[in-house]
C-alpha cells in the first residue's frame, strides 16, 4: 500500500465508491504537480518549433519541404507510441514507463540540440517524440486512477496547465529565438527534464504491473494489434501531414499514406473484435454512446486547437507582417484563455454538466472565427486580442468536461486503453485540422487576394466549432455523486 492517498495501488483495492477522497489533499496535489512538470515539456515541444521554421531552414540550408518534417516527424512518433501506453502501463507499471518516457524525451532533446543537418534533426525529433508520446497518456491514466470518479472533473481543470502547452509553445519559441540561438529550442528541456526525473523518482508512488486491473496479472501483449495499429497511425498521420504541406489529397504520397493507414486500421478492427483476449485498443468501448460522443469531442477539439495554432500565426505574419516574437505574444491570449477556462470548467462541470459547458465553448470559438472572418488589414489588433482569449477560454470549456465525461464512461481497468484511444483520436484530429486548413488556404490564395483568402479560410474553424456545439449536447448533463461511470 502506497503512502500517497488515492494512488494507483489504492484504486486497485477498492470499488471507487468510498475509498477515494472527494477533496484535493496535498499528497494528491503533489502527485499532479510532479506529473505536470514532465507532461508540460511534451506539450510545449509539439509546437515550439513552429515559429522557428524559417530560422532552421536558413541554418541548415534546406527547403521548407524538408524542414517541415522537424514538426511532422515529432507528431508521427507520438502517434506511433500513444496506442502502446495502456499496454505498457499494464505490462511494466506506470512509474517505470513514466521514467522511461522522460529519459527518452530528455535524450532526444539533447540530440536535437547537437544536430548537424536537417536529416539528423528530423531523426532526433522522432526520438524525442517517442518519449513525449508516452508522457501524456501515462500521465492522464495514472492521475485518473489516483483521483477516483469524485475528483475527475476538478482534475481535468487542473490539467489545463498542461493542455495549453501547444498554445504556449510558439510564445516560448519566439522568445527564445529573439534572445538565443535555435539550439535552445531543445536545450530548454534539459533542466526541466532533470527536475521531472528527480521529482518522479522521489514522489511518484511505485506500482506493480497490472495494478490498475484489481491486482490481476497483466494481459498478454497484443503483438498482432501492435503490428497493425502502429502502421495505421503512421500511415494516416503521414498522409494527413503531407496533405497539410500543400501536396493535396490527390498526390501519390498522400493517397498511399491514407490507403495504407486505412487498410491497417480496418485489419486491426477486425482483429480486435475477433480476439478472445484484451486488444491494444478495444473498439467495444465505442459501444457506449457517451464515450463515443466524448471521443468525437476530443477529436474535433484537436482539429480546432491545432487549426487555431496554425492559422492565426500565419494570419499575423502574412497579413499584418509581424515577426516570430510578436506572433508568439499575439497568440498568448489563446493560451491564457485556455489556462483560465480549464479550471473554471473543471469547477463547474459537476454542477452544470458537460452538456452545458462544451456547447458554450463551441459558441465562443465560433464567435471568434466570425470576428476573424470579418476582420480586415486595418482592423485594430486590440479588437482581435480579446476574441483570441475567448477562443482559448472556449477550448478550456470543451476540453476538461469532455475528457472528464470520457473517463466516467469506462470501468477503472479500461482507463489506460480508453486514454490511448482518446489521445490517438486527438492527434489525428490535430493533423486532419491542419491538413484541411492548409488545403483551404492554398486554394483561396490561388483564387483571390491574401486578405480574402485568410478570411474565407476561417470559415473552416466556424464549421468545426459548430460540430463541437452539436456533439456537446450528447455529453452527460450533470454527474451524480454516486455515479462511478
Amino acid at each position: 500500500m502506497s503512502d500517497v492517498p488515492g494512488t494507483t495501488e489504492t484504486t486497485a483495492e477498492t470499488t471507487g465508491e468510498t475509498a477515494h477522497p472527494t477533496d484535493f489533499d496535498w499528497p494528491f496535489l503533489r502527485l499532479v504537480l510532479v506529473m505536470v512538470l514532465g507532461g508540460m515539456m511534451a506539450f510545449l515541444d509539439a509546437t515550439i518549433v513552429n515559429v522557428g521554421v524559417d530560422t532552421l531552414r536558413t541554418e541548415f540550408g534546406t527547403g521548407l519541404e524538408t524542414i517541415q518534417w522537424v514538426a511532422t516527424g515529432y507528431l508521427l512518433a507520438v502517434a506511433v507510441v500513444t496506442p502502446l501506453a495502456g499496454w505498457l502501463i499494464d505490462r511494466f507499471g506506470g512509474k517505470r514507463m513514466w521514467l522511461t518516457g522522460l529519459v527518452a524525451f530528455l535524450v532526444g532533446s539533447v540530440l536535437c540540440s547537437l544536430a548537424w543537418s536537417a536529416p539528423s534533426l528530423i531523426a532526433f525529433r522522432v526520438v524525442q517524440g517517442l518519449g513525449g508520446g508516452m508522457l501524456e497518456p501515462i500521465m492522464l491514466a495514472l492521475l485518473v486512477r489516483a483521483a477516483g470518479p469524485a475528483r475527475i472533473g476538478r482534475l481535468m481543470g487542473l490539467l489545463g496547465a498542461v493542455t495549453v502547452g501547444p498554445v504556449l509553445g510558439p510564445l516560448l519559441g519566439g522568445t527564445i529565438l529573439a534572445n538565443l540561438d535555435w539550439h535552445w529550442l531543445f536545450l530548454i528541456n534539459v533542466p526541466l527534464g532533470l527536475a521531472a526525473i528527480a521529482c518522479a523518482v522521489r514522489y511518484l508512488p511505485a506500482d506493480s504491473p497490472g495494478a490498475g486491473g484489481g491486482g490481476a496479472p497483466p494481459a498478454k501483449v497484443d503483438v498482432l494489434g501492435i503490428a497493425l495499429l502502429c502502421p495505421a497511425s503512421v500511415g494516416l498521420m503521414f498522409g494527413l501531414s503531407r496533405a497539410g504541406d500543400g501536396s493535396g489529397f490527390g498526390s501519390a504520397p498522400v493517397v498511399l499514406g491514407l490507403v495504407v493507414g486505412a487498410v491497417f486500421l480496418i485489419a486491426y478492427l477486425v482483429h480486435a473484435l475477433r480476439m478472445s483476449g484484451t486488444p491494444l485498443i478495444d473498439p467495444r468501448l465505442f459501444a457506449r454512446w457517451t464515450y463515443t460522443a466524448s471521443a468525437i469531442g476530443m477529436t474535433v477539439l484537436g482539429v480546432v486547437l491545432f487549426s487555431l495554432l496554425f492559422l492565426i500565426p500565419l494570419y499575423y505574419q502574412e497579413i499584418r507582417s509581424y515577426g516570430p516574437l510578436a506572433v508568439g505574444l499575439l497568440l498568448a491570449p489563446l493560451g491564457l484563455g485556455a489556462l483560465v477556462g480549464n479550471p473554471v470548467a473543471g469547477k463547474y462541470v459537476d454542477r452544470l454538466g458537460a452538456r452545458v459547458l462544451a456547447p458554450f465553448g463551441g459558441l465562443l470559438i465560433a464567435a471568434t472565427a466570425v470576428v476573424f472572418i470579418t476582420a480586415g488589414p486595418t482592423t485594430p489588433v486590440g479588437w482581435l486580442i480579446p476574441w483570441t482569449f475567448l477562443a482559448g477560454f472556449g477550448v478550456g470549456c470543451v476540453g476538461a468536461p469532455t475528457m472528464g465525461s470520457l473517463y466516467r464512461t469506462v470501468p477503472g481497468d479500461a482507463v489506460p486503453r480508453a486514454t490511448s484511444a482518446a489521445m490517438v483520436l486527438h492527434q489525428l484530429g490535430a493533423a486532419f485540422g491542419i491538413a484541411i486548413v492548409a488545403l483551404v488556404l492554398q486554394r483561396n490564395l490561388a483564387s483571390g487576394t491574401a486578405e480574402s483568402a485568410y478570411s474565407d479560410t476561417f470559415w473552416s474553424l466556424l464549421v468545426a466549432a459548430a460540430l463541437i456545439f452539436v456533439v456537446g449536447f450528447a455529453l452527460p448533463r450533470r454527474q451524480r455523486p454516486t455515479e462511478t461511470g
